[in-house]
């Protein structure tokens, strides 16, 4: 009896060991599954709130993606690490990807998941001006964005809906890097300043600027930013893009189903930088004003009204064709 239940345990012991070796093993054979995949953001900024919890909250690994996140610090150097192959996904703002095409690039990138539906740059004054009107920036320098960028197309495009010529009513200093004019405005350059957060959030506090004008509510819904890759990649990676879509879908649901003060404690890892309270305070910024859309759906008519104001700022000399740059069947897929 005693040898028989010798040997009951050691077969019980055996199938602990063969059934936690199988658990570790599908672990493994799960984490190997992973796929690859690395993105080049424009910018690291709260306005891309949905990505980042979509990272923080493991949604990406969920479905299967092994995500890089690399920064290119302008729409020109994202696309430059797309088409070179640096990067498999690129996202930016989607005249970047008209300009390649219109230059008659080969595999030019497709857009295929619009995250942002407002303009996430906002006006500084250097002082508290509780009833600015537009009409106030003539006369003065205000440090704008670079030439045929969309921060600088729409605050023009704005200008003119307010009946302003952006070439003779007010000057427009283009000549700072995108991450230099809060620095240029604090030592005494122009009087007003267009920034991204938390640059506008951070001269508040200084007390050397105060924000007087949202460009997101001023210029309307406007589709601001977009993940593109190129045409090849999209067809020998399917899944891949899919996965990728799924991930940014749920980061979506995710800050338009919960407060600013959740938003920010998810995503406040990838701003180690910025205090919780300054994160709160921009997500409800952004949030307020309707920023992010509820799916990732990059419409017709939103890539037309894109093309108007680069035709507005006079740097689309021919319109591209819908159906060429813009794929939203993944996006489709996501939000079913």
């Amino acid at each position: 009896m005693k040898k028989k239940g010798i040997a009951v345990l050691l077969t019980a012991a055996m199938m602990i060991l063969s059934l936690s070796g199988s658990v570790f093993a599908k672990e493994e054979t799960e984490k190997k599954e992973l796929t690859p995949l690395t993105l080049n953001e424009v910018a690291h900024s709260i306005f891309y709130a949905p990505q980042y919890a979509a990272i923080e909250l493991g949604y990406f690994e969920e479905e299967g993606i092994d995500l890089t996140l690399v920064t290119g610090f302008g729409a020109d150097k994202t696309m430059t690490a797309l088409i070179s192959g640096e990067a498999d996904i690129g996202f930016m703002g989607s005249e970047a990807s008209i300009y390649t095409y219109s230059g008659g690039a080969a595999n030019a990138p497709v857009n295929f998941a619009q995250l942002t539906q407002r303009a996430g740059n906002f006006l500084v004054a250097r002082k508290e001006m509780p009833d600015f009107d537009w009409t106030d920036l003539k006369g003065t320098e205000v440090l704008g964005g670079r030439k045929g960028g969309m921060p600088e197309m729409v605050f023009e495009y704005i200008l003119k809906q307010k009946g302003l010529d952006p070439a003779t009513d007010l000057s427009i200093n283009q000549s700072i890097d995108f991450g230099s004019t809060a620095a240029a405005f604090t030592s005494g350059q122009g009087d007003y300043t267009v920034e991204f957060e938390p640059a506008g959030t951070l001269l508040e506090l200084e007390g050397t600027g105060y924000v007087v004008a949202s460009l997101g509510v001023d210029s309307g819904y406007v589709p601001y930013t977009a993940y593109c890759a190129k045409s090849d990649y999209m067809e020998k990676h399917p899944d891949a893009l899919q996965g990728f879509t799924n991930a940014l879908q749920k980061g979506l649901d995710y800050v338009n189903s919960h407060s600013p003060e959740e938003i920010a404690e998810v995503i406040s890892p990838q701003f180690v930088e910025t205090d919780l309270d300054t994160i709160t305070a921009i997500v409800n910024r952004y949030q307020s004003q309707d920023t992010w859309k509820e799916n990732l759906i990059f419409e017709e008519s939103s890539f037309e009204l894109l093309q108007d104001i680069l035709e507005s700022a006079g740097e689309l000399p021919q319109r591209a064709p819908y159906d060429a740059l813009v794929n939203t069947e993944f996006a489709e897929n996501s939000a079913s």
